[in-house]
């Protein structure tokens, strides 16, 4: 594998592995999915959000899993078991590092096969964006057990 893809693995082995650890560290079950405010995305529909990114977009566009995305689900699903959505995160790390390892280094500045935004980038310059998007979601996954710990 070549430095590039070693990076990109590593990076996204530790925040999905960080991931795995927030939703473990809720203080309760219900609290994964505590809508309090202007918060409208708690951590369980975040971590579907994630998985089925990262699912869809890595491990079936680029590594050929059969995975099916249901985008709308991320968002609509609630109280899905904590014990379900660790396996849901393992799934994804295991479809992430897969693909990654058997990824051609020769993919990474043609065009990302599938159609996202409005206009074409390479598939390192997605792997990049997706990267910071996992970032950026993890982030309110901390905040928001955060504050249900402090209020629980």
């Amino acid at each position: 594998m070549i430095p590039f893809l070693q990076s990109l693995h590593k990076i996204f082995d530790r925040d999905i592995a960080k991931m795995e650890a927030e939703i473990s560290q809720y203080p309760t079950e219900e609290s994964i999915w505590n809508i309090d405010g202007a918060i409208k995305n708690p951590g369980g529909n975040l971590c579907l959000h994630l998985c089925g990114n990262l699912q869809h977009y890595i491990g079936a566009v680029l590594g050929g899993t059969d995975y099916k995305r249901n985008r709308d689900l991320e968002f609509s699903a609630k109280n899905v078991s904590r014990h379900d959505l660790l396996a849901e995160i393992q799934r994804t790390r295991q479809a992430v590092a897969t693909t990654l390892e058997r990824l051609d280094p020769n993919l990474l500045e043609k065009d990302y096969p599938a159609p996202v935004f409005d206009y074409a980038m390479t598939t390192s310059f997605f792997l990049i964006h997706l990267s910071a998007h996992l970032g950026y979601h993890l982030g309110q996954i901390n905040y928001h057990r955060r504050l249900c710990a402090a209020s629980s």
